[in-house]
């Protein structure tokens, strides 16, 4: 299996955050895929696979470069670098800062990273190729502005309100219970190992090193690293003094989040509560923040607090404190009046 091995140090200064690069290239994904995860993925997909593969069909060379970025157990560096958080914190960068990234990748290095993601064979004669980075940044481009970007605002609604949800998570169980169910095949392992995924590969060690969890909507994740500096060994166990290499964890947000085909609001309970309240009602089937419910809902914040404050009057919610968050959900009167619609 593949394992980090994770300093305390390391641990205590991770942070979440919001990478809209990050959103693209598992939109990508999807889209190179053509398989849904749930409703709201796929209308999505219906809406934008069709001038996505008539795209690519028409470039063979780029239709061909990513498939093989996207390989079959690995994704080219190059393509999934991973966020510079800088001064931003947990908010997002441009688009365009973290694509600048992948245009600056120096055409060998593209080359050496697709044989890496092909997994076997020498490369295509078609990739062999300088403009490779270009490619890929334009495809990212073309991904970002006609299938991510329209629907923005709310992706990032949807992942800061996973961020708070995980953050909760941490403040009660710690990181074992924050890890643990961030994507397939990574746990906490104990003794500051983390498992990345069920793969043979050889252990790092990330003493000194900046580790990032990346949340995105798409049901998809990955591992990247930023690579050491030139004349730095990349196999060395430990980065040299002052090089603080970035480490991050792309991972789905959590399934009640990602999807965005919500439940219907039973029609005689919308015309009771109100549909947006009602909405609100149905949703805490599971505990939910307000951040959570306002990204699930579109509706403002001070509209979705005076929904919680009614609902809670009237003893059909409840709420609890989880770090600073407070996590609502339904009562039995509240679970009772649900199962009355059906």
């Amino acid at each position: 299996m593949g394992w980090w091995q994770v300093s305390a140090d390391t641990l205590a200064g991770s942070r979440f955050v919001v990478s809209p690069l990050a959103e693209t290239i598992a939109g990508l994904k999807v889209l190179e895929r053509g398989s849904a995860a749930h409703p709201g993925e796929r209308a999505w997909l219906a809406a934008h696979r069709p001038a996505y593969r008539a795209r690519q069909a028409a470039d063979p060379v780029t239709e061909q470069l990513i498939r093989a970025a996207l390989g079959p157990t690995w994704n080219a560096d190059f393509l999934t670098p991973p966020p510079d958080p800088g001064a931003h914190g947990a908010a997002a960068a441009s688009f365009a800062a973290e694509l600048a990234c992948i245009r600056a990748t120096p055409p060998q290095v593209a080359r050496a990273d697709l044989l890496v993601s092909l997994g076997s064979g020498p490369l295509p004669g078609i990739l062999d190729r300088d403009d490779l980075p270009h490619r890929t940044a334009e495809t990212l481009e073309w991904v970002w502005h006609e299938t991510v970007l329209p629907y923005w605002p709310r992706r990032r609604r949807i992942i800061e309100a996973d961020v708070v949800a995980r953050t909760a998570q941490l403040g009660r169980g710690g990181w074992a219970a924050a890890l643990d169910d961030m994507r397939p095949g990574m746990r906490w392992l104990g003794g500051s190992r983390l498992q990345i995924n069920a793969r043979n590969y050889p252990p790092r060690e990330l003493d000194g090193a900046r580790l990032m969890s990346v949340p995105v909507t798409p049901h998809t994740g990955w591992v990247s690293w930023e690579a050491l500096p030139v004349g730095v060994p990349q196999g060395q166990a430990r980065p040299p003094t002052g090089v603080r290499p970035r480490y991050a964890v792309v991972y789905p947000c959590s399934g009640t989040l990602a999807d965005t085909g919500h439940p219907a609001v039973p029609q005689a309970l919308g015309a009771l509560l109100g549909p947006a309240r009602a909405a609100v009602l149905v949703l805490l089937d599971s505990p939910k923040s307000t951040t959570q419910l306002v990204a699930l809902t579109g509706q403002g914040l001070g509209s979705v607090g005076r929904h919680l404050r009614v609902l809670r009057d009237a003893r059909l919610i409840q709420g609890r404190r989880a770090g600073c968050s407070v996590l609502y959900h339904r009562t039995a009167a509240g679970e009772g009046l649900l199962r009355a619609q059906e």
